[in-house]
C-alpha cells in the first residue's frame, strides 16, 4: 500500500464507503494506431496507480470539447477527479453542431458523475493545466482535482472539478491542429483500509 492512514480514520472510512459508478458514456470507433506529432504532459501529476490504454479520436477529427467525471465532496476519503472525456469533431465542422457520441476516454476511476460538456467556441483543444493536491501523510489524498484547456482560437475552458490543491504549469502547446488522444493514470480502489485517489495524471496527444 503506497500510503497509510490511521486505524481510527480507516474505521470511519468503512462507514462512509464509496458506491462505485460504472461509466456509461457511448464511445465512437477510434484508431489506436493514429499517428500523433506531439505528446503533452505536465510536471505536477501524482504517481499512484498505473497508466491506462491511450485512446484517439477517429481519423481526421480533433478534440473540441471535454467533460469530467467528478465525485462530490465527502466527509472522508475524497477522490475528486475520476475521469476525462474528449469530444471529437472534424476540421470542417463547428462544435455547436457536434454529435456528442463522438467521444474518447482512457481509464476512469470508480466514483462520481460526468459533468456537462464544455466546448471551444471555435478551433480545438491545444494545451492543458492540471490542478493537483500534493501527497499528505496521514491525511486524505485526492491527487488530481481539476483541469483547464486552451483552445486554438485563444479561449480558456475550466472543468467543474474541485478546488483542492494548486494549479501547476501549463503543458507545451500542441504541434499540429489540436489534441486527438488521451491517456490517464488511475489508481485502483484501495479497499476498506486504503486511501483512494482515482485519477492521478493525464497525457494528451496532438495530431496534424
Amino acid at each position: 500500500m503506497h500510503h497509510f492512514i490511521s486505524f481510527a480514520f480507516s474505521l470511519l472510512a468503512i462507514i462512509g464507503l464509496h458506491v462505485s459508478v460504472q461509466s456509461t458514456g457511448r464511445r465512437s470507433e477510434r484508431s489506436i494506431e493514429r499517428h500523433f506529432v506531439s505528446l503533452l504532459t505536465v510536471s505536477n501529476g501524482m504517481e499512484w496507480g498505473s497508466w491506462g490504454q491511450r485512446e484517439f479520436c477517429p481519423t481526421r477529427t480533433y478534440a473540441a470539447g471535454f467533460s469530467l467525471m467528478v465525485e462530490e465532496r465527502r466527509f472522508l476519503d475524497n477522490t475528486a477527479l475520476n475521469g476525462i472525456r474528449l469530444y471529437c469533431v472534424s476540421q470542417t465542422k463547428d462544435s455547436s453542431e457536434s454529435n456528442e457520441d463522438t467521444s474518447v476516454q482512457s481509464d476512469v476511476g470508480s466514483w462520481g458523475k460526468w459533468t456537462d460538456i464544455k466546448w471551444c467556441p471555435s478551433g480545438f483543444l491545444t494545451a492543458f493545466q492540471l490542478r493537483v493536491q500534493p501527497s499528505r501523510e496521514f491525511k486524505d489524498n485526492t491527487a488530481a482535482n481539476n483541469i483547464r484547456f486552451n483552445c486554438s482560437q485563444g479561449s480558456l475552458l475550466q472543468g467543474d472539478g474541485t478546488d483542492w490543491g494548486e494549479w501547476g504549469d501549463w503543458s507545451a502547446l500542441c504541434q499540429g491542429r489540436g489534441m486527438c488522444g488521451i491517456r490517464t493514470r488511475i489508481e485502483e480502489p484501495q479497499g476498506f483500509f486504503g486511501d483512494d485517489t482515482a485519477l492521478n495524471d493525464v497525457r494528451m496527444f496532438c495530431c496534424e
